[in-house]
Formats: C-alpha cells, sequence, structure tokens
C-alpha cells in the first residue's frame, strides 16, 4: 500500500486531520501536525508523530499563513503538505509557494485552482465549455448600483455569492429590491473576512433546487473519471446538514450526462486529484439530463467524501496521495460500483432552538455508539473543548445499508445513542430530519429544513421542568456529598441539607440557574433512594422524580435520559432525548439581576465571538429591530438589533475586540424608562 511520498504535513486542524493522518498512518507516512495555541492538546496533535506551533488562535495568525506552515515543512523535511478542506486548501499562491519550495501539494495544481477557484471564472470557463450554467452576472464589475441593477435584470429572487470560498459564506438570497444593499454589504464583509476577497456574482435563485454534486478525481497521465453524485439538499443558510449517496430519483440517463459534464470540466482544466463539480438541480419536475446547471467546483476533497466511500470502497485520501506521487489512478471507470447507500450528518456544537447560534466549552462527555455499517469521524474526544476560534463540527456520523431506508434508519439511531453535554448541539436536530416523513419520501429541496423549522424542533421551547427538576435533586445530593466528604465527623445527621428530621418529612430547598433564569426547587424527604418529592412552583412541576445512586460520571436514568454532573463544580447537565437542560447552583454574588425591570434594553453577545461592526454609539437614537452591532463567530456574521426603541446610553465594547458569550455590548435608555 505504500506510495514514494514518505511523510505529510496536514496543513489542518481538527475532524480532517485525524482523517487524514488515519490514512497516512496506513500507507506507512510519518504524520506531522501543525497547531495553534488554542490546538495545543487537540486531537490531531496527539494522533501525529511530530507537531509544531504555528502561531495564536486567530487562524489568520495561523492556519492560513502560509509562509509558517511552509517553513514547517521545510523544518520537519515532509516529503508533501495535505491541506484539508478549508484553510489554505483551494489558495493557489499556498499551492505555488509549495511547488517553489519543492514540496509536493496534495490537490490540483495551481492553474486548476486558478481556473476554478473563482465563481465568476470558472462560470465562464463552463459556459465556453458548453456546460449550462445558471443565469445571472458573473463579471468584475462590483459597483453596488450596477449589481442591483443585474439583481432587476433576471428578476428576483436572486443569489449573491462569493466568487471565492464556499460553505455558504458570503451568500444571501434576496428577494426583494429593498433588501438588496444589505444584503451585498453583508455578503461583500463576510466574504472578505473568510476568503480575503469581497468580490461577488449574482444569480438567478431557483424554486424547488436540489444540491447535486459529482465526485471527479483525476491524475497526471490525462485520466479523469467520476466516483457517481452526492445529494446535498438539506441545507440551512446554504450550509450543509446531511449528505447521502446516490442522489434520490437519479436516473442512468442523468448520471451519465451530469457525469459527463463534470468530468469534461476537470478534462478543461487538466485537473489532478479529488475535485468536486457542484450542480443546481431544478427539482420541480424531478431530475431531468436537461435540468442542471453547474455553481462551481470545489478544488480540493470535501466534507461530505465518506458517503462516496462507503458507496465505492475506495479510499479517496489514498486515492490523493497516489495521484500526488505521481501514479496513475489505479481505476477506471467502468470498474467503479455503485454498492448500497449512505448518509452523513454533521453533528455541531450549536444551538438549534436559539437560531443555530454556534456554542464553545468543555465536553464534559461525548459518547458515540458502535453498530453494523456506522462509521464516525472526529477531531475532538471527551474532554477538549469546542472554541470559538474554528469550525463548531463535535464529528460526522456516517452510515451504510442496502437499501436508503435501511442506511436512514441506521443513522437516526445512531444518534439517538449519541450522548453530548457542554455546548449545545443539534443532535436532537438532525434525528428529527431523519425521522421526518417527507425527507424519508424523498420529498426535499434546498428549502426543506427552512420551512419546516417547527416540525423539526428549531425553535425555542419551554424549560423541560422534569429536567431541571433532576439536575435540582442531583445537585443536592452532590452538595451532601460534598459536605459528608468534609465533615471529620463523615455522615452527620444534623446537617440540615440532607433530610434529617426528627418529626415530619424534611424540606430542602435549592435555587438554581436554568438557561439564565433563577428557579426554585423544593424537595420533601429525604435524599437516600431514587425517588425524591420535588416541587417547582414557577414551571408548575409537583411530581416524584426518580434518579439513581449519586455518582460523577453520567447517570442512566431511563433509555433516552443521562444525568452528568461536573465534578466539584455544581453544574448538572440533564440530557432528556437529546435535549440539554444546564442546571446551575444559583450564586446570589455572581449573578446580576439589578437590571431586569428598570426598562433599559441590554444588547448582549449571543455566542463567543468578534465584534466585527458596531453601527451606534452613546446618545443615538435606536428604532425596535434597528441593527445595531455584528458578532463574527466561527466564521459565521450574526447581525444584533435593539430590542425596543430609545436612546444608547452605553457602548460596553469595540469594533475587533473579542467578546463572551451573554457579555452586555450595548444599553439602550427606553421612552418607558425616560
Amino acid at each position: 500500500m505504500a506510495t514514494s511520498l514518505r511523510s505529510v504535513l496536514i496543513a489542518n486542524r481538527g475532524e480532517i486531520a485525524c482523517r487524514i493522518m488515519r490514512t497516512a498512518k496506513k500507507l506507512g507516512m510519518h504524520t506531522i501536525a501543525v497547531y495553534s495555541e488554542a490546538d495545543a492538546h487537540a486531537q490531531h496533535v496527539k494522533q501525529a508523530d511530530e507537531a509544531y506551533l504555528i502561531g495564536p488562535a486567530p487562524a489568520r495568525e495561523s492556519y492560513l499563513v502560509a509562509d509558517k506552515i511552509i517553513a514547517v515543512a521545510k523544518q520537519a523535511k515532509a516529503d508533501c503538505i495535505h491541506p484539508g478542506y478549508g484553510f489554505l486548501s483551494e489558495n493557489v499562491d499556498f499551492a505555488q509557494a509549495c511547488a517553489d519550495a519543492g514540496i509536493v501539494f496534495v490537490g490540483p495544481p495551481p492553474s486548476a485552482i486558478r481556473a476554478m477557484g473563482l465563481k465568476d471564472g470558472a462560470k465562464a470557463l463552463m459556459q465556453k465549455a458548453g456546460v449550462p450554467v445558471v443565469p445571472g452576472y458573473h463579471g468584475a464589475e462590483q459597483d453596488a448600483h450596477f449589481l442591483a441593477a443585474q439583481a432587476e435584470a433576471i428578476s428576483y429572487p436572486v443569489l449573491i455569492k462569493a466568487v471565492a470560498g464556499g460553505g455558504g459564506k458570503g451568500m444571501r438570497r434576496v428577494d426583494a429590491a429593498a433588501d438588496f444593499a444589505a444584503a451585498l454589504e453583508g455578503a461583500q464583509r463576510e466574504a472578505q473576512s473568510a476568503f480575503g476577497n469581497s468580490h461577488v456574482l449574482i444569480e438567478k435563485y431557483i424554486l424547488a433546487p436540489r444540491h447535486i454534486e459529482m465526485q471527479v478525481f483525476g491524475d497526471a497521465h490525462g485520466n479523469a473519471i467520476h466516483l457517481f453524485e452526492r445529494d446535498c439538499s438539506l441545507q440551512r443558510r446554504h450550509q450543509k446538514v446531511i449528505e447521502e449517496a446516490p442522489a434520490p430519483g437519479m436516473t442512468p440517463e442523468v448520471r451519465a450526462a451530469m457525469g459527463k459534464a463534470a468530468v469534461d470540466a476537470a478534462r478543461a482544466v487538466g485537473y489532478q486529484g479529488a475535485g468536486t463539480i457542484e450542480f443546481i438541480v431544478d427539482g420541480s419536475k424531478g431530475l431531468r439530463a436537461d435540468g442542471f446547471y453547474f455553481m462551481e467546483m470545489n478544488t480540493r476533497l470535501q466534507v461530505e467524501h465518506p458517503v462516496t466511500e462507503a458507496i465505492t470502497g475506495l479510499d479517496l485520501v489514498a486515492l490523493q496521495f497516489r495521484v500526488a506521487a505521481g501514479e496513475p489512478l489505479p481505476v477506471k471507470q467502468e470498474d467503479i460500483r455503485c454498492t448500497g447507500h449512505a448518509f452523513e450528518a454533521r453533528l455541531y456544537a450549536e444551538d438549534p432552538e436559539n437560531g443555530f447560534l454556534p456554542q464553545a466549552g468543555k465536553l464534559w462527555s461525548l459518547h458515540f455508539p458502535t453498530a453494523p455499517g456506522l462509521r464516525v469521524d472526529t477531531g475532538v474526544a471527551m474532554g477538549d473543548e469546542v472554541t470559538p476560534f474554528y469550525d463548531p463540527m463535535i464529528a460526522k456520523l456516517i452510515t451504510h445499508g442496502a437499501t436508503r431506508q435501511e442506511a436512514l434508519t441506521r443513522l437516526a439511531q445512531a444518534l439517538k445513542k449519541t450522548t453530548v453535554a457542554g455546548p449545545k448541539c443539534n443532535v436532537r436536530f438532525l434525528r428529527a430530519l431523519c425521522e421526518a416523513p417527507a425527507f424519508r419520501d424523498e420529498q426535499f429541496d434546498t428549502g426543506f429544513i427552512d420551512r419546516n423549522l417547527t416540525e423539526l424542533g428549531a425553535v425555542t421551547r419551554e424549560i423541560n421542568a422534569a429536567s431541571v427538576a433532576r439536575g435540582a435533586v442531583f445537585a443536592m445530593k452532590q452538595k451532601v456529598h460534598d459536605l459528608h466528604k468534609k465533615s471529620p465527623f463523615g455522615h452527620d445527621p444534623w446537617n440540615v441539607s440532607d433530610g434529617f428530621a426528627l418529626t415530619g418529612p424534611r424540606r430542602s430547598s435549592l435555587a438554581v440557574l436554568v438557561e439564565g433564569k433563577r428557579v426554585d426547587a423544593v424537595l420533601t424527604g429525604s435524599l437516600e433512594g431514587a425517588g425524591q418529592s420535588v416541587t417547582i412552583p414557577s414551571l408548575h412541576y409537583d411530581h416524584v422524580t426518580y434518579l439513581g445512586l449519586h455518582k460523577a460520571q453520567p447517570d442512566m436514568i431511563a433509555s433516552d435520559c443521562h444525568v452528568i454532573g461536573i465534578p466539584g463544580g455544581g453544574t448538572v447537565f440533564v440530557l432528556d432525548d437529546g435535549q440539554q437542560t444546564t442546571v446551575v447552583p444559583f450564586d446570589p454574588l455572581g449573578v446580576d439581576y439589578e437590571h431586569e425591570g428598570e426598562g433599559d434594553g441590554t444588547v448582549t453577545s449571543p455566542m463567543h465571538g468578534k465584534l466585527v461592526a458596531l453601527f451606534v454609539k452613546p446618545g443615538d437614537k435606536v428604532e425596535k429591530g434597528q441593527r445595531v452591532a455584528i458578532v463574527e463567530a466561527m466564521k459565521m456574521e450574526h447581525t444584533l438589533v435593539a430590542p425596543s426603541a430609545g436612546v444608547v446610553s452605553d457602548v460596553a465594547a469595540a469594533e475587533g475586540q473579542q467578546v463572551a458569550q451573554d457579555a452586555r455590548l450595548i444599553t439602550i435608555h427606553t421612552e418607558e424608562a425616560s
């Protein structure tokens, strides 16, 4: 299995770095990692044969600094550099710098990246080659008034797209002319931040679209093949959520037409290595040979490549190394078979009940099941941190089955048995997608998620009172346990917290914080045993709560419920059917409630991130819903608006500043308070 490449530096982090290392080690290669200060204890650092620090946490000062990575590659005597996906993977200057340094770049030649790296140039190339493209403006003119006129010319709705990069960044759907200017400004700023290029193109937005892409591979000997298609239509904000292969409803005729177009596109630029040709498909009348349009080419390995590996039995990273080593592709088009069906779900640290805001923090618990047809790719382990500096992916769950229904059922079951405690995550939302009748019946397009947020549970829910009760009881037991450990007399019958009483049942109370709100729980009776009578007046809860004996490790209550306490910290995570409720003992000195009820409107940061734009200053008058700031976290922008009309009385942060989750940014003195 070995190649002539003996060592590889992986210019990436997290899940993809670990996945590349897995194949590299199978090929007998020496693996070299690079890491930022935030990733000093990351899994990809631990798994590598050697690792080098390349800078501070922000990617622009570490993972995006090509000179540092090239210098480390020379120092470590790396034969090649694998860029993974994201970061520098499609950076033509980096690919050229590798070539100039005599280091093999595991990817296409710079000329191919240059030809396909910018969406406008790629579309022009495809038009010349006769591949159908979506109507729109793909030119160099970037004047806002000119672009607005182009949008009017093709009629709304339109899509503004960054010409560089991908992943939905720098992309906005616009349904009316009145919204175009603000959407353009946001798309350009996000594109500049993510890719260092603010240029955009304008396209007609296709109603009922499906996103189907073809995996292609080329080598230096003129060979080019496709490895079938992937359907990536389950998206939110143009970011893929669940992918599958093959595409539902695909016919041999359409696959042949789409595959030919993809291979022709790869040949047109002399493509080498793994790449993806992305098509937007008009799904209103089913898949047709004349109903797909070229969108873009990703000149790198894709996040969703495991589903292609599952249905073909090929290791795409191994093929990348072989092609990079100058070998011809070991397979021909007629040799490749599509077997069964595969799905991939992206498990993210995000809160679907709060606008999918990215989350950060320590993974106090992280457990995945093992089962036939299940593969888990991850770059974190229990005890690791999800930081605010990078993409918040926790893992990818990939399932394979003989049929689509079997693979989808396996994915739903795997998600049900996955446990994550700490940052909130989307595991329950993913499971709801797998179980959605329309998706199971193959009735979906790229707008499916946005149309069904309520049905999928991606809306604010009432506090789970039963979970609060379990968390409060667990916290009480933890408190008593700690008191007994500290007591010189061991178990003290006179300790008022343990439920001991000479006459009548003891009533113990505990104030806790749940979602930032104080909740008072009252327990009647002893803390001994598995069942306690708990009353929470504010949540109208008065029941016996069952909880196993106290332990610091995850405590299984029922098949779908876990209670996880942080040793010595007091915080308790209750996971009920995938929904996490965090219960924290109330500290009257640690929480400020004085501002509540005063009438001031406080704008806080919804997540850890960077304040990239501030639109108000003290003394400014604002209207309710007016845009006041933008926070960027994990490569996505989040617009903050005024909660009420009034006058800005204080601005507590400055543009460019890193801000913590729930940090106060702006205070608005409302009309009611004046």
